[in-house]
Formats: structure tokens, sequence, C-alpha cells
């Protein structure tokens, strides 16, 4: 039985060590999930890292977050009417857990029921048409009234639309920043209804942190994996939708796209969708169809996040042959962990305490899929 199920519930000491641990130098998803199997705990791994760090040929001290910042940000989120909710209790949402190194922690405002209905996304372009708009608007309506929860970003254009159709049934806005500074601006009003109604806003970002231009393929990364499918229903040839549709058919989401037009460039992203393999979208029934055979079907869970699939048992500090092994066998292009294992004939767990060590002491980059490259200097 999976954590949620049990009703694991972090306490605030654990829930303020994840956090510092998680706001620390070099500590994405998928070291702060390595940390934890290795040292047993979030405050276990505090006390841990420095070592760490050495052994991996670190040249500076990592900087470990203080009590008083995480202290200041749970403060800042009580503020803003969110909590943090951790990847093992209940309200964490489901299908969020089974995406590529999911955010450990992430801070939920408003009606966390929203993440329990059958989620479906829709993105678009920002400089959206009237038609697109009307389209967006009458498929979100039409969604909730379904029973869908409709996952969005909260841009312009086409984001707006069906965050404001979707208000009355439940709808999920994913921001690129902290839940205190909601952008655009002029969708602050949108922001409040969204939270004070049937939905929820979530950001794995901190409190207080304003999202730049590259914080927003990391969340069309969440909008992508929040849902069962997502709709594209305008995309120019580089949009950022195009980016949530095409993370969203790495997680084996139902990718959707709304055909246009050849003559207007806005189309001309979710036309290429089409020619790729996604269903074509003309009517509300398209997207229901293709979901009901998904939204009663059992979620395969992902272990446990306290339960790792490969453990770390008590090692003694690798051995600088072994490291420099390892080291050797990697370079700029990404390498398999399973290869890296296979070819080193090192044991699984020593690779994966080495690799934790390269990564923070910042030697070591993380890619999709289990691979990773070294990072030179």
């Amino acid at each position: 039985m999976n954590d949620a199920a049990k009703g694991i519930r972090l306490s605030d000491s654990q829930r303020l060590a994840w956090l510092r641990l998680l706001r620390s130098d070099n500590v994405g998803p998928a070291t702060f999930r390595d940390l934890i199997a290795h040292c047993g705990s979030a405050a276990a791994a505090l006390e841990m890292l420095p070592e760490l760090v050495r052994r991996g040929g670190g040249h500076r001290p990592i900087r470990i977050a203080p009590v008083e910042d995480a202290m200041r940000e749970m403060e800042a989120a009580v503020k803003t009417g969110a909590r943090f909710v951790g990847i093992g209790e209940p309200d964490y949402p489901r299908y969020l857990r089974q995406c590529d190194n999911p955010p450990p922690l992430v801070a939920i405002k408003g009606n966390p029921d929203v993440f329990r209905l059958p989620p479906v996304a829709i993105v678009g372009a920002r400089n959206a048409s009237l038609v697109g708009l009307k389209f967006a608007r009458m498929l979100a309506r039409d969604l909730g009234q379904a029973g869908f929860a409709v996952i969005s970003g909260l841009a312009r254009g086409i984001d707006t639309a069906a965050h404001e159709a979707s208000l009355d049934h439940g709808t999920v806005a994913v921001m690129a920043g902290g839940l205190d500074m909601p952008y655009p601006p002029e969708n602050l009003d949108l922001y409040a209804a969204i939270s004070s109604r049937h939905g929820a806003a979530i950001s794995e970002m901190p409190f207080g942190w304003e999202p730049r231009a590259r914080d927003f393929p990391r969340r069309n990364r969440i909008i992508a994996a929040l849902s069962l499918g997502l709709v594209v229903v305008e995309a120019a040839e580089r949009s950022g939708s195009l980016i949530s549709a095409r993370l969203a058919g790495e997680l084996g989401r139902h990718v959707f796209a709304v055909p246009g037009s050849p003559f207007d460039p806005r189309a001309k992203g979710t036309n290429d969708l089409l020619k790729n393999g996604a269903t074509v979208t003309t009517c509300t029934q398209d997207v229901i169809d293709g979901l009901t055979p998904l939204v009663d079907r059992p979620i395969a869970e992902p272990p446990a996040f306290l339960a790792p699939e490969i453990d770390f048992p008590s090692l003694n500090p690798p051995d600088e042959s072994d490291r420099d092994r390892v080291v050797n066998l990697l370079g700029p292009v990404p390498t398999e962990i399973d290869e890296l294992i296979r070819a080193s004939g090192l044991h699984p767990s020593l690779i994966m305490l080495i690799l934790l060590e390269l990564d923070l002491a910042g030697r070591l980059q993380r890619h999709s899929g289990g691979y990773v490259s070294l990072v030179y200097s």
C-alpha cells in the first residue's frame, strides 16, 4: 500500500527539514530522493551535505538553506492561504506522482479536492484569436460539466479562457513562480477566484520567486504531469504549448489538438501535432471519448517515496579509484545510468552514491529518462 493510501503525513519538523533540503544548493527532485534514501531522513541529509560535497570534489562549501529562511517561507505560505504538501501525503496530486522525478514538496492554495477529479489540461496561444478563445471556453465549460478538472497555466489567451469557463466546476492554475507572485498582473482577480471557489493553484517554486523565462518550461512539465490528457487549442511553431504537448507525450498522456487554417500561424503548431499523431479535436466529445476509458483505470502508483527502487545500504565512502572510474566513463554526452553500472562493474548502490556526491558538488547534470552527464567548468 502506498503512503497516500495509508494517510501518512509529515510532522511539522519533517516538513521544515524537507523544505530546507529542497532549497539548498544543487538539490533537485532526483537528488532529494537519493539523499533521503542514503541518509534516512531530510534532517540527517542536511547534516551530511558538507561531507558528501567534499567527497564529490566540490570546490566551495555548499549553501544549506537556513532554518530561518525555511520558517519565513512557511509563514509566507500561511499568510497566502497556502500549505506545503509532501509527495507521500494524501493531498499530493496523484497523477503528478507518476512523472519523471516529481517535486518532493509542492505549495497548494485552494481546494485540494479538485485534484481528485479526472484532470485534463487546456493550453494554447497567448495572442489567441477570437475563435480560439471561444472554442477554449466551450471546451472548458463542457468538460467541467462532465466532471473533469481543467488544468492550465494562468497565462494570457487560451489559458485565461479555460480557467474562466471552468471556475464553477474546478480548475487548477499551475504557477511558474511562487504562489505569492502570480503572473500576469492582469489575471490577479482570476487567480483569487480560482483558489477561493472550487479550484486551486499549485507551484514547486519558492515563495517570493518572481517567474523568469526559464521557469515556464518547468511549469509546463507540471501541467503535463497533472493531467490525463492535454488539449492544444492554438499554438505557433515555437509555442511553449508545444513543450507541454511534447512532455505530455513523453509521460504517456493523451495529446489532443484543434485543427486550424494553414494560413494562420497560430495553427502551425497544432496542425503539426496532428501530423504526428495527436487526436483531432473539433468538439468536447472528442476529448471525453479519448479520456473516459482512462478515468476508471487503476493508477499504477510508483514505489513509496521513502522506499526507493535502488536502496542505499550502509556504505563506506567510495574509494578514489571507484570514483575516478565513474568520472572517466562519463562525459558531456548524456549516459544512461544502467549502462554506466554495466560498464563500471560496480554495485548499483555504489554508483548511485558516487553520482549523488558528484551532483551535490555541482559536477553532474541529470537528464530525463535516467541519463547523466559531467559538467565541465
